[in-house]
C-alpha cells in the first residue's frame, strides 16, 4: 500500500482510469461482436466509431483500432453502382 499522500492520490487516479478503460473496452468488444453477427451497416459504423473513440482516449492502441476497423469494414456490403456506358462516351 502507498505511504505518501501523493502515492495514495496516484493510486486512486489510476484505479479510476482503469475502471473507465475497462468499461470502454467492454463496450467495444460487445459492439464488435454484435456487428459481426448482425452485419448491418449502421451497427458496423457504430462499432467503428467506438473503436475510434477508444483509441482517442488511449484505452486501446491506435493500431488495434485500425485492425478492428479493417475487419469491420470488410463486412459492409459493397454498393453496386450501375452506370450506363453511353453516358460515359463523349459526344
Amino acid at each position: 500500500m502507498p505511504v505518501t499522500k501523493t502515492a495514495k492520490r496516484a493510486l486512486r487516479a489510476s484505479g479510476k482510469k482503469q475502471r473507465v478503460n475497462t468499461l470502454i473496452k467492454n463496450q467495444l468488444e460487445i459492439a464488435v461482436r454484435v456487428a459481426k453477427k448482425e452485419k448491418s451497416p449502421a451497427i458496423i459504423l457504430a462499432a467503428i466509431s467506438l473503436a475510434d473513440r477508444a483509441a482517442k482516449k488511449k484505452a486501446i492502441h491506435k493500431n488495434k483500432a485500425a485492425r478492428i476497423k479493417s475487419v469491420l469494414s470488410k463486412l459492409i456490403p459493397k454498393l453496386r453502382v450501375s452506370v450506363k456506358k453511353t453516358s460515359l462516351k463523349k459526344k
